[in-house]
């Protein structure tokens, strides 16, 4: 599996209606902790129970440990060993190297030297990748934690997961309760709509030299056709679809009516978002979709495999233990103001069930397809 580290500073955007009410778009939601909108400050402190007066400060740490991973990954080098924010928030860099821990404190961070590297981990992922084609319908997932400097499997049967990873080193089995299921919607709904009647979510624009695009859900663009925004006014049609293996779409704005816009979606109004840098594993993050509105959680995982089941499997995707529903798939997932990625599908939330979500990061599209999120 190849790590991938997107780390420059890019804008993103959710379509509004353009040429017919440019003269009456909303207005961006006020400022609240460290530059997020009252809108994700009240939903932070709503699913996350942080107190309104430490959401600033923790989110400022949030912003400064990207960074400080982002530059220490490059530092480091092979010795790099992942990166995670522990219980308290404070930033953990593994190394294989002791000699490198006096760097490491040096910029901020704790360290913590570990037997294995980021990239033999990797390759055991890559190894558990490769065996996807028959993978057991009880594996649910796979990913790489820094933490426990291991390869963890889930599945609803341990059995099947020690079966599947078979005699691989670095593993850890987890047993989890639930199988994910993708969060498409194909009754009919609202947000992004397709001609047919299958309902997903807008996730961010994004565009190439001439053509500005809808980013969302692979899954849901499989279907082709043309698909439509609120209002069910058109959009234009699918442009490209890669799923399984990735879950994400682009559909091409053909309707002048539509217009790229920095922000994305709130329950109490639109919000800007600035830039796309990758959150470290452990940090705050919401995410919008047409069902559920704005929810927020903690990112669990990067790098995840995850099996949908027939044959349906989707690789480095995000974790997070954010609610979503049917019809959220392809909705935004950001961090503080920081886009991460687009809502594959999840678990799911109901009682004492708070359920997981699976995103498609928004860096791997931008690369694969030579595209750019557009600025504010």
């Amino acid at each position: 599996m190849e790590r991938r580290n997107v780390t420059h500073t890019v804008a993103v955007v959710l379509f509004g209606v353009g040429a017919l009410l440019a003269a009456s778009l909303p207005a961006t939601a006020a400022p609240g902790a460290a530059g997020v909108s009252t809108d994700q400050s009240a939903a932070l402190q709503r699913d996350l129970g942080v107190p309104a007066s430490a959401l600033p400060s923790q989110q400022a740490r949030e912003v400064a440990a990207a960074q400080t991973a982002a530059s220490l990954d490059g530092l480091l080098g092979r010795s790099f060993a992942g990166s995670w924010l522990d219980p308290t928030g404070r930033l953990v860099v593994g190394t294989t190297d002791a000699s490198e821990v006096e760097s490491i404190e040096a910029a901020g961070a704790r360290a913590s030297v570990l037997g294995r590297s980021l990239d033999s981990l990797d390759a055991v992922m890559a190894t558990l990748d490769g065996r996807a084609s028959s993978v057991p319908a009880a594996v649910t997932g796979w990913y790489v934690e820094p933490a426990s400097n291991s390869v963890v499997v889930r599945a609803t049967d341990p059995a099947a997961a020690e079966s599947f990873a078979g005699d691989l080193g670095a593993v850890r089995v987890e047993q989890v309760d639930q199988t994910p299921q993708l969060m498409a919607d194909l009754v009919g709904g609202e947000e992004l709509i397709e001609q047919n009647g299958a309902r997903c979510s807008i996730g961010f624009s994004v565009t190439n030299a001439a053509t500005a695009f809808v980013l969302t859900a692979g899954h849901c663009t499989s279907r082709g056709g043309v698909w439509s925004g609120p209002g069910m006014i058109p959009i234009g049609p699918v442009e490209r679809t890669s799923y399984p293996g990735d879950d994400y779409g682009l559909v091409r704005v053909d309707n002048p009516v539509w217009r790229p816009s920095p922000l994305a979606a709130g329950s109490r109004g639109p919000f800007a978002v600035t830039g796309a840098v990758p959150a470290p594993v452990g940090a705050s993050v919401c995410s919008s979709g047409s069902t559920s509105g704005l929810t927020c959680g903690r990112l669990l995982a990067a790098d995840q495999t995850v099996n949908y089941g027939n044959g349906n499997v989707v690789s480095d995707l995000l974790r997070t233990d954010i609610c979503s529903r049917t019809g959220d798939s392809g909705g935004p997932l950001v961090a503080g103001t920081e886009a991460q990625g687009v809502l594959s599908g999840g678990t799911t939330c109901f009682l004492i069930f708070r359920g997981e979500s699976y995103f498609q990061p928004v860096g791997e599209v931008l690369a694969a397809n030579g595209l750019s999120l557009v600025t504010g």
